[in-house]
C-alpha cells in the first residue's frame, strides 16, 4: 500500500481517462482482421455511432488532439469521399439488422465542414449506415467561430439533440494565455445563434488551471457560462502535453504549486454548479436538474459496441478496440490523413488491442466507477460471476486508504475526494501490461 508521504508527491493529474485501453497501448494488428468477423456474434442491437472530423481553424495550445490545421483545396471532399467508402465496408461487416442508439460527430471541430458538407455527413449516416438521425440522440462539436447560422440550421433540420461548444474561457487574457485566438464577443455570439438554433442540449466546455487563472477570474466564466442556462457544462483540468504549443512554452510554475491550484479551482466550480441547481455527473461533467437527457438511454459504454467512422475514431468489440495510426505532430498527422483518404478498401482493422477476460473487468470498472453514480456490484456479479472486491482486492484497498470510496454496500461509488482524484484513480487501475505499452508508446 502507497505511504502517506508518497501519496502526498503524486500529482492527482495523471490522465484524463475517457476509455480503456488508451489508444498509446494500441499497435499495429499485422494479421489485419476482417471486420466481417470481428463483428460476427457480437451484439448490435443498440451501437454507438461515431464519426471523426480531424480539421481545425487553429490550434489551441493545450491540443494533442488528432487533427489538422486548414485544408488545402479539395481535401474535405476527398476526406468525405473515404468516409463514405468506410461507411459502405462497415455496413457490410454488419448484421442486417444492427440498430444505433446514439450518434456524435467530433473531432478536431465537425463544423469546420461547410453547411453543404455537413449535409453530406448526415447523408452518409443515414444512407451509408442506416441510422436515422432524427430518431437517435445526436451529438455535435463545434468551436465559436464556425457555429455560424448556415452550419447550426443544417445540424438542427438533421436532427442534432446536442450542440457542444468549446468555449474553455470567456475571459480573453485567458483565452490569449491558452494560445486560444478568440474574444469574448465571438463567443456571446455564437452563443446566441445555437440558442435560437433550439438544439434541446447546449453544452459549454471550460479549462481551470490556466497560467494566470485566479479562483474569481474562474467563476467569473462560470456566471458566464451560467447566464445562457446550459444544460450541461464541462470542466476540465489544463493538462500540457508532449508536441503542444504550450509543452514548447515551457513550465510557468512548479508542478506541485500548479496541482494544489487546480484542485482548489475544481472544488470551487464544483460547489459553485451544485449551489446553483447543476447535478454531478463525473469528475468533468454537470447537468442541471431536469434538463433533457442528451445521451441513448438504450447504450451503455461497457457492454454495447461502438463503430467509428473516421481516421481518428475507435471501434469497440468485445473482442478487439481497433482504429487507425495515431498523431499529434502536424506532419505526422498529415500523413495519416493523406493515407486515409487514399485508402480504397476498409474491410479490416489495421491498428488495435485485443480485449482479454481480465481486461473486459477491468473496462467494465473504470467505465463505471468514474461516475458519480457509481457501480452496482450486482450488475458487475451479473457479467462476470465475481465482485469487483474479488477481482481487485489490493487496487480497492488502496482506494479505500485513501478515503476515495463511500461507504455503500449495494454500490461501488466514488466519495467526493475520490471524483476530485479521477485521473488518479482512473490509472491506478490500468493492467500492467496496458501501462508497459503506454509508456513504450513513441509520440510522434
Amino acid at each position: 500500500m502507497t505511504t502517506a508521504a508518497a501519496r502526498r508527491a503524486e500529482s492527482p493529474y495523471r490522465s484524463y481517462v475517457y476509455a480503456y485501453p488508451h489508444k498509446t497501448a494500441y499497435r499495429r494488428l499485422p494479421e489485419r482482421p476482417a471486420l466481417r468477423e470481428l463483428w460476427a456474434g457480437e451484439p448490435q442491437h443498440a451501437l454507438s455511432l461515431y464519426l471523426h472530423i480531424p480539421f481545425c481553424e487553429v490550434r489551441c495550445g493545450f491540443c494533442n488532439l488528432f487533427t489538422r490545421i486548414g485544408s488545402p483545396e479539395g481535401l474535405t471532399t476527398a476526406y468525405l469521399d473515404a468516409l463514405d467508402r468506410q461507411g459502405a465496408a462497415l455496413r457490410e461487416s454488419l448484421d442486417g439488422d444492427a440498430r444505433f442508439a446514439l450518434a456524435a460527430f467530433g473531432g478536431g471541430t465537425p463544423t469546420y465542414l461547410t453547411a453543404r458538407e455537413l449535409e453530406r455527413l448526415c447523408d452518409i449516416v443515414e444512407q451509408r449506415m442506416g441510422a436515422d438521425l432524427r430518431a437517435i440522440p445526436l451529438s455535435v462539436e463545434a468551436s465559436p467561430a464556425t457555429a455560424t447560422a448556415d452550419r447550426l440550421e443544417v445540424l438542427a433540420a438533421r436532427g442534432a439533440t446536442r450542440l457542444s461548444l468549446g468555449v474553455q474561457s470567456f475571459d480573453d487574457a485567458e483565452a490569449r494565455s491558452a494560445v486560444r485566438p478568440q474574444k469574448r464577443a465571438e463567443v456571446e455570439a455564437a452563443l446566441g445563434r445555437i440558442r435560437a438554433a433550439g438544439f434541446p442540449v447546449l453544452n459549454i466546455d471550460l479549462i481551470y488551471g490556466i497560467d494566470g487563472q485566479t479562483e474569481a477570474g474562474w467563476l467569473r466564466s462560470l456566471d458566464a457560462a451560467l447566464a445562457w442556462q446550459p444544460e450541461e457544462l464541462y470542466l476540465y483540468p489544463l493538462y500540457v502535453r508532449p508536441l503542444t504549443g504550450l509543452a514548447r512554452r515551457g513550465e510557468q510554475e512548479s508542478p506541485a504549486d500548479w496541482d494544489a491550484r487546480r484542485l482548489a479551482l475544481y472544488r470551487a466550480g464544483r460547489d459553485h454548479l451544485l449551489a446553483q441547481g447543476y447535478q454531478q455527473v463525473s469528475m468533468r461533467m454537470f447537468r442541471r436538474a431536469a434538463s433533457p437527457q442528451a445521451g441513448g438511454g438504450e447504450y451503455a459504454c461497457q457492454t454495447d459496441g461502438m463503430v467509428g467512422l473516421g481516421c481518428g475514431a475507435r471501434s469497440y468489440t468485445s473482442r478487439l478496440h481497433y482504429s487507425f495510426d495515431y498523431a499529434v505532430n502536424a506532419t505526422e498527422v498529415r500523413g495519416i490523413i493523406d493515407d486515409y483518404v487514399a485508402t480504397e478498401d476498409f474491410h479490416h482493422a489495421e491498428v488495435g488491442r485485443y480485449t482479454t477476460p481480465e481486461e473486459a473487468r477491468r473496462r467494465h470498472l473504470v467505465q463505471s466507477l468514474l461516475q458519480a453514480e457509481g457501480m452496482p456490484v450486482a450488475e458487475y456479479r451479473a457479467r462476470f460471476g465475481s465482485t469487483p472486491a474479488e477481482d481487485f482486492p489490493a487496487e480497492l484497498a488502496e482506494f479505500e486508504a485513501r478515503g476515495w470510496l463511500a461507504a455503500d454496500p449495494l454500490r461501488l461509488v466514488l466519495s467526493p475526494e475520490g471524483l476530485a482524484h479521477s485521473d488518479l484513480a482512473g490509472p491506478m487501475l490500468f493492467s500492467p501490461e496496458v501501462h508497459r505499452l503506454m509508456a513504450e508508446y513513441e509520440v510522434k
